[in-house]
């Protein structure tokens, strides 16, 4: 007779043909250029340090781990935990977006300090004004989302209305936050090397091989995302509980929907 959690395994259905390498690439690409930021400002930008004037480099590296790299893999969370409960990938979606708000947050003060104690200006380029509208964005996201799925008392028609806005502008987040980095690595290359970036120096080629890897990166968890098939499908008991929730929430019974 078999046990209760090996009847569980095998009444969980596998993850779809072809989702497990898709996310094993973007996970090689993400951890890719976390370590390339990583190599580019300590090979080429002197490291990183926050009381001196390598405190700038503390901004590009947290904005990849956080904007791109954690954000992507929050994305994610429905894809890859497909048989947990609903709850469990509502948290861990929502403290992953937090990890990558805070690393980010750390991101953009270290820049606006290093500007301040070097005398220069703030937010008069693209790149700043992309830059400081898809973290205020992204605060605003999370703050939503969390109202709405993670604190009790959202009526569930209220969840309903508000969650394609949800999916959407965390997609287009993740877009925003690519391009910026695109942005800031052009502007950070032709602020440094611009008298020999046409010379197809090493520190230009390792950048440019960057941004073609967060485009790719991108591109791979957008893939992910839009594969309808590779949807987290709803667990029984979710379907049961989402049906009661809504008759309650509607103000009626669950047995008066019957």
């Amino acid at each position: 007779m078999a046990s209760p959690g090996m009847e569980d395994s095998l009444t969980r259905p596998s993850s779809p043909a072809g989702l497990s390498c898709y996310l094993a690439i973007s996970q090689l690409l993400g951890l890719t250029v976390v370590a390339m930021t990583g190599a580019w400002m300590g090979q080429f930008r002197g490291g990183i340090a926050w009381e001196s004037l390598l405190q700038f480099n503390v901004h590009p590296l947290c904005m990849v781990i956080g904007m791109v790299f954690l954000q992507g893999d929050a994305l994610l969370v429905y894809r890859v935990f497909r048989n947990e409960t609903k709850r469990s990938a509502k948290v861990l979606h929502g403290l992953l977006h937090l990890f990558a708000l805070v690393i980010a947050l750390v991101g953009v003060i270290a820049v606006f300090d290093y500007h301040r104690k070097q005398g220069f200006a703030d937010m008069y380029s693209l790149h700043s004004w992309c830059g400081i509208t898809a973290f205020s964005i992204y605060f605003i996201q999370w703050l939503m989302g969390f109202s709405f799925f993670l604190f009790p008392g959202a009526s569930f028609s209220l969840r309903s209305k508000y969650k394609p806005q949800h999916i959407f502008f965390g997609i287009c987040l993740l877009v925003l936050s690519i391009a910026t980095c695109l942005l800031g690595i052009t502007e950070l290359l032709l602020f440094n090397i611009k008298a020999t970036y046409s010379s197809f120096v090493p520190e230009g080629i390792l950048a440019n091989l960057l941004g073609l890897l967060l485009v790719a990166f991108g591109l791979v968890i957008g893939y992910i995302l839009t594969r309808d098939e590779w949807k987290r499908p709803p667990l029984a008991e979710e379907l049961a509980l989402s049906m009661d929730f809504k008759t309650l929430t509607n103000g009626e019974s669950p047995s008066s929907s019957q």
